[in-house]
């Protein structure tokens, strides 16, 4: 079952600690693959919420904070697919 994102857009983010962990190892430059896997995921589909409606009823700040969330994840999705020279 997927997770809801989380009522306010400036509430953090659920997290695991195999994402903690993730995060951890892929800032000091250590991450194995997995892990650097699964932290981009992280970023990427919760903390960005890139895939989620970033609409927030009731209040349009809250809907544009939602929006730049989603722009960073937007932008790194992009460089994961923009051919190189």
């Amino acid at each position: 079952m997927a997770k809801r994102p989380p009522p306010q857009p400036w509430h953090p983010a659920p997290y695991e600690d195999a994402d903690t962990a993730a995060i951890q190892a892929l800032i000091a430059g250590n991450a194995n693959a997995s892990q650097q896997q699964r932290a981009l995921v992280w970023i990427i589909n919760v903390l960005c919420g890139t895939y989620d409606q970033p609409y927030r009823p009731g209040s349009d700040r809250d809907t544009v904070f939602a929006c730049a969330k989603q722009f960073v994840g937007q932008q790194i999705v992009k460089q994961t697919k923009v051919a190189r020279e």
